[in-house]
């Protein structure tokens, strides 16, 4: 644990918020002492991490517009991303996980880093305020923004919210109907909405990547 709070470059005041920040739900579950899972650290760490980079890249990219911004922001909190700044952190090797999802890769699965980035985010928000959570944020992500490469990821969200805020009446809405799988092997379905009507379906092994998919199912629709 040691190791891994000097990596990050943050000493906690209380180091049960990094023990959180790395308890899987597999492990959670298990548990015979009451441990909590980091889910509601990974929803906290989420919003924080998107405030910090709007709030960077807005003051940084003066020219580039609205649209611009939000695929940057998206290419930046993406599952991708998040999974490579916590692989260099070493995260997998720190991760409390039950022994079946260790023995099946789980400190490797890219939607676990992620989530694990995102709680830690969370952790030193809580434990040290926004501006120490800011610093640890933009450590990973100025560096992307000052030496861009080359990006795979196509961010089929903001694509299809460009198209739909051409209609301002319209309201478009991402709606999660399921989930299948254990713990270690979850799957995630998710439908969007425009208005009441179903316009597009997805899967995928987090939530973020089933509403990917999703969208890019409707514009798939609709033509684009």
């Amino acid at each position: 644990m040691k190791e891994l709070e000097k990596r990050i470059g943050y000493h906690y005041k209380n180091i049960s918020y990094l023990e959180n920040a790395l308890t899987h739900s597999s492990f959670a579950n298990e548990s015979r002492h009451g441990a909590k899972s980091n889910e509601r650290l990974e929803f906290l760490g989420d919003a924080v991490l998107s405030i910090v980079v709007s709030d960077y890249i807005y003051r940084n990219c003066p020219k580039l517009p609205e649209g611009e911004l939000s695929k940057l922001r998206a290419s930046l909190v993406c599952e991708k991303s998040l999974c490579r700044f916590s692989a260099a952190l070493g995260v997998g090797d720190h991760l409390r996980l039950s022994k079946g999802e260790r023995n099946l890769k789980g400190h490797e699965r890219p939607s676990i880093l992620a989530d694990a980035f995102e709680a830690i985010i969370a952790s030193i928000y809580l434990d040290g305020g926004m501006e120490e959570a800011r610093k640890f944020v933009l450590r990973f992500v100025e560096p992307e923004i000052k030496n861009p490469k080359p990006r795979a990821f196509k961010d089929y969200k903001t694509t299809l919210q460009e198209i739909i805020q051409r209609n301002p009446e319209e309201k478009l809405s991402y709606v999660l109907v399921g989930e299948q799988g254990p713990d270690h092997d979850k799957h995630f379905f998710v439908e969007v909405h425009l208005n009441n009507n179903v316009i597009g379906k997805g899967g995928g092994r987090s939530k973020k990547e089933a509403e990917q998919q999703a969208a890019r199912e409707a514009l798939k629709l609709m033509g684009y």
